[in-house]
């Protein structure tokens, strides 16, 4: 895949069918150490983790398009449900017992659309905030897609 190695091995959803599985992007060095924090929180092995690139996701959420992948982080419980970015992050905050001090702050009324805002922002800058040193220059790819895809001025016409 041309990603650099974690430094721990993380879970695998084809031996822990119980475990709710975390969908991330791989190929991108902020989410792998983002990851590797979180399955250092999980004490309890709740968890499981699957690159949005292995063709298993597919099959364990065909719904979610690549687009959707790609766009924030998932998890998928064992009965099915699935939470997306910020919806993620709330999620796990009351799974995981190193999360529950933070479960408050982002369970507070009203408070959803602003995490949803925070977690956008950061997915949509994720290979910049990685800095450019990713192996196989896949953090040079999605910043140029990333450029690609935002609106643009028509040109003016003389």
């Amino acid at each position: 895949m041309g990603s650099e190695p974690l430094t721990k091995t993380l879970p695998d959803p084809t031996q822990r069918p119980e475990a709710c599985v975390v969908i991330w992007d791989g190929q991108c060095r902020f989410c792998r150490q983002q990851v590797e924090r979180l399955s250092g929180w999980d004490w309890t092995g709740q968890l499981s983790y699957l690159s949005l690139h292995d063709p298993r996701v597919a099959q364990l959420a065909p719904n979610l398009t690549y687009e959707a992948l790609m766009e924030q982080m998932w998890v998928v419980t064992p009965d099915g449900a699935q939470y997306g970015g910020a919806d993620a992050l709330r999620f796990l905050s009351c799974k995981l017992p190193a999360l529950w001090l933070a479960a408050p702050v982002l369970h507070l009324p009203l408070s959803r659309g602003l995490w949803q805002r925070l977690y956008r922002w950061v997915a949509q800058r994720r290979y910049r905030l990685a800095g450019r040193d990713c192996s196989g220059g896949t953090c040079h790819l999605h910043v140029s897609e990333a450029h690609s895809v935002a609106p643009t001025k028509p040109p003016v016409s003389p």
